[in-house]
C-alpha cells in the first residue's frame, strides 16, 4: 500500500489542512498528526488545487516526433501541474480512427505521468469533407468524447451540422477551430489592422472567427447537441457565446494563455515565435477575453501547446509554422494575469483550469474536490514565487516559447498523478 501525506496545504483558498493518500485516493482531509509508512510532502504556504486539466495539446506522436513525442509532452505537462491533457488529432498519421486512438491512449499510460486523452478527428483526414469513424472511436477502449479537426475549420455547415447530430447520441462535444476559410485563408497570420497593413503581413480579421462561432451555436441549437469553441480570441466571439450561453445552447469556450497576456503589437519584430493561429490580437481583446474568463463566459484555460522543430519555425514570419509553447508556463501565466491582478482567485483557478476541462471533457476521475474518496489527483502552487521562464529549460523538445525571459508570479511546486508524485520544482520526480 503506497501512502502519501500532503501536510498544511492551502486547499484553494478555503483554509490549510492535510492531506492523506493511500493508493491513488484521498482517504482523509483534516489535521493529521501522522501517518505510518506515509512520504510526506510538505505543502506549507501551497495552495492545493484539483489536478489540471489541459483540453488542447498538441503532442506531435506520431509523425512528427522530432517535435514532441508523447513521453516529452507528458514530462512537459507534469512539471507544469497537469495532470490530464487532451491530445489533438492533427497527427501523421491523422487520429481518426479507433485503432489510432487507442494507439494514443496506449503510448500515454506508458509514460506514467499524465492522463493522456486521444481527441478524435471530426473528419477523414481533417479535409472536412466526409466524417471520420466518431462513433467507433467513441466504442473503443479510447472511449473518445471530444472531436476535433483542430488546426482546420470544420467549415461546411453540412458537415458540421452531422458532426453534432452524430455525436449527440453518446454525448460527445465537437471543439471548433473557429476560422472561416474565405475571411482567413491559410496565409493569414496577423491581425488584420493598421499594424499587418504596415507590417506586409495577410490579415487575419476577427469576423472569421466570430462568424464561424455564431453559426456553430445556432446548429447546436437546431441538433441539441454540444459544441465547444476553441481558442476564443475576439471580444467579438465573446460577445456571440454570452449571448448563446443566455438562450441555454450547450456552447462551451475556452482561451490560451497566451491570448491572454500577449498582443499585436509583439509582431512589429517579425519575431516568429509569436505567429499563432487565431493570431494574436489588440489589448482590447485581450481585456474581453480576461473579463470573460473571470465572469464565466469562457469556461476554461487551454495551452494550445503547439511545439515545433527549430527548422519549421525559424523562417520569414509568412512561411514560419503556428503555434507556441504553453504546458511548462500556463499556470503561471494564469496566475500572474489573472489571480495577481484580482480577477480570479485561487477557487477560480481551480474551476477554469481543472473543474470545467475536465467536465468538458468528460473526464470523471479528474477536477473533483480534494475531498475523502476523489482520486488523488492535485497539483500544489507557490502563490509567492517568481519564476523567469528559460526556453532551455524546458522540458518539451521544442523551444518556441513566447515567454522567454519574462518573470511571472506563482510557480507550480508539485504534481500529485495517482497518489504519487510526478513533478517538484520544474523537475520529473
Amino acid at each position: 500500500m503506497s501512502t502519501l501525506l500532503v501536510t498544511g496545504a492551502d486547499l484553494a483558498g478555503a483554509g490549510a489542512q492535510d492531506l492523506l493518500v493511500e493508493d491513488g485516493r484521498i482517504v482523509e482531509v483534516g489535521s493529521i498528526r501522522s501517518a505510518k509508512g506515509a512520504d510526506v510532502l510538505d505543502a506549507d504556504g501551497l495552495v492545493a488545487l484539483p489536478g489540471l486539466v489541459d483540453l488542447h495539446t498538441h503532442l506531435r506522436e506520431p509523425g512528427r516526433e522530432d517535435a514532441e513525442t508523447i513521453a516529452s509532452g507528458a514530462a512537459a505537462a507534469a512539471v507544469g501541474g497537469f495532470t490530464a491533457v487532451l491530445a489533438m488529432a492533427n497527427t501523421n498519421p491523422v487520429t481518426d480512427t479507433a485503432e489510432a486512438a487507442e494507439r494514443i491512449l496506449d503510448l500515454g499510460r506508458a509514460t506514467g505521468l499524465v492522463d493522456v486523452v486521444p481527441v478524435g478527428a471530426v473528419t477523414k483526414g481533417l479535409a472536412g469533407a466526409e466524417l471520420a469513424e466518431l462513433g467507433l472511436m467513441h466504442r473503443s477502449r479510447a472511449a473518445v468524447t471530444v472531436f476535433s479537426d483542430d488546426g482546420h475549420c470544420v467549415h461546411d455547415s453540412r458537415v458540421m451540422r452531422r458532426a453534432l447530430e452524430y455525436v449527440r447520441a453518446f454525448g460527445g462535444v465537437v471543439s471548433q477551430h473557429a476560422q472561416d476559410p474565405h475571411l482567413a485563408g491559410p496565409q493569414a497570420c496577423a491581425h488584420e489592422g493598421e499594424l499587418s497593413g504596415r507590417l506586409g503581413l495577410p490579415g487575419w480579421p476577427g469576423i472569421a472567427e466570430e462568424s464561424i462561432v455564431a453559426r456553430d451555436v445556432m446548429l447546436a441549437r437546431h441538433t441539441g447537441s454540444r459544441v465547444h469553441v476553441a481558442h476564443v480570441s475576439t471580444a467579438g466571439t465573446v460577445e456571440v457565446v454570452r449571448w448563446a450561453k443566455a438562450q441555454g445552447i450547450a456552447v462551451t469556450a475556452e482561451v490560451t494563455p497566451h491570448h491572454l497576456v500577449l498582443t499585436t503589437d509583439l509582431l512589429s519584430g517579425y519575431d516568429p515565435t509569436f505567429k499563432v493561429n487565431p493570431p494574436l490580437r489588440p489589448q482590447e481583446d485581450v481585456d474581453a477575453l480576461r473579463a470573460a474568463l473571470a465572469d464565466g463566459t469562457i469556461d476554461a484555460v487551454a495551452t494550445d501547446h503547439a511545439p515545433h522543430a527549430r527548422h519549421d519555425k525559424e523562417h520569414a514570419f509568412v512561411d514560419a509554422a503556428f503555434g507556441m509553447l504553453g504546458l511548462e508556463t500556463a499556470l503561471s501565466v494564469v496566475s500572474d494575469a489573472m489571480v495577481r491582478t484580482g480577477l480570479l482567485d485561487w477557487a477560480g483557478v481551480a474551476r477554469v483550469m481543472s473543474q470545467a476541462p475536465a467536465r468538458i471533457a468528460g473526464l470523471t476521475t479528474h477536477g473533483q474536490p480534494l475531498a475523502a474518496g476523489s482520486p488523488a489527483h492535485l497539483t500544489l502552487v507557490d502563490p509567492a514565487a517568481t519564476v523567469t521562464v528559460d526556453r532551455s529549460a524546458s522540458l518539451s523538445l521544442s523551444r518556441n516559447n513566447p515567454w522567454h525571459g519574462r518573470t511571472l508570479q506563482g510557480a507550480v511546486h508539485a504534481t500529485v498523478f495517482g497518489g504519487r508524485v510526478t513533478a517538484q520544482k520544474g523537475a520529473i520526480a
